[in-house]
């Protein structure tokens, strides 16, 4: 069981931002359910969770501000977070492969703002939820993992997957058929939930179409959270005095092993001058290749 903890805590330490945000989300899932079935036990109100969770009243939410932060890291049901994770694992990685990790950070936190401010204007404006907009709760990762699939699939509208039954498709078309389900969806028993991840889908196409534009609009939510981590560190001394050896090499010098995200983007790099090399041969030859091009080829043959 040690061994367990420790090899989660280490993959948590050395993995991506997308590795950390599944670890938070299952540990707060995991630690409210523990908590649950500890109060019914002993036959007590477990409804600390509301503190967590973020409510449609405006008058509410001025009092717990924090929730517009935190509801978007809590699931109660198990099938909930198991397809949330399963989302955010499968277009994160996707998504690693075109942005860094600092970026999907950003919006996940923004796409998830911004589906918590549609969920709140909707239960306020619409006639039709009057009569529960003083006691709905908004919970769960959904619109933040919309604002990564629609800005992946609309950065990349041509990139295609392999999906079970019905071969390949592109990214595009299936952020859209989420996007026309949670439309329909508007009214149903769900409401606030699909309405939350039509905030988060719009967010990450105005994510997409700034930085085609040349602008990244998570950097001042990137900003924000490094000053507010910053606050709590506090700055070590060197317990060891650090001499230069002027005949150690460079390259010989232990590496750290490579982030999940690290990996995709050089992997997606990789394939990019391959792809380049290749039809580089075919419009010349292969002759027309430099050297360098050439071992590069070679490379990538025997792999």
């Amino acid at each position: 069981m040690a061994d367990i903890f420790t090899n989660a805590r280490q993959r948590f330490q050395t993995g991506s931002i997308l590795t950390k945000f599944i670890f938070i989300n299952v540990g707060i899932f995991v630690l409210i359910r523990i908590i649950m079935v500890i109060m019914k036990l002993f036959l007590r109100d477990a409804g600390a969770h509301f503190y967590l969770e973020m409510p449609s009243s405006p008058i509410l939410l001025l009092h717990r501000p924090w929730t517009l932060i935190t509801y978007m890291f809590v699931h109660f049901d198990f099938l909930h977070i198991l397809f949330n994770m399963l989302w955010l694992y499968t277009f994160g990685r996707i998504f690693l492969m075109f942005f860094t990790g600092r970026q999907l950070g950003g919006l996940y936190i923004l796409g998830g703002i911004a589906g918590g401010v549609f969920f709140l204007l909707a239960y306020n404006i619409f006639p039709y939820f009057r009569t529960v907009s003083d006691s709905s709760y908004l919970v769960g990762a959904s619109a933040s993992v919309m604002a990564i699939v629609f800005a992946v699939s609309f950065y990349q509208k041509n990139y295609e997957l392999n999906l079970l039954f019905l071969g390949r498709l592109k990214l595009i078309y299936l952020a859209i058929g989420a996007l026309l389900i949670d439309i329909f969806a508007m009214a149903s028993e769900n409401a606030g939930g699909h309405i939350a991840h039509i905030g988060g889908a719009l967010f990450g196409i105005l994510f997409a179409t700034s930085y085609q534009k040349g602008k990244d609009i998570t950097g001042f939510i990137n900003r924000l959270i490094d000053r507010f981590v910053n606050l709590f560190k506090k700055e070590r001394e060197p317990k060891f005095k650090v001499y230069e050896n002027k005949n150690y090499k460079a390259d010989t010098a232990y590496r750290r092993p490579e982030t999940d995200d690290e990996y995709l983007r050089r992997k997606h790099a990789e394939e990019q001058e391959i792809d380049k090399i290749l039809d580089k041969l075919k419009r010349s030859g292969y002759e027309s290749l430099s050297s360098e091009e050439k071992k590069t080829l070679f490379n990538a043959s025997k792999k």
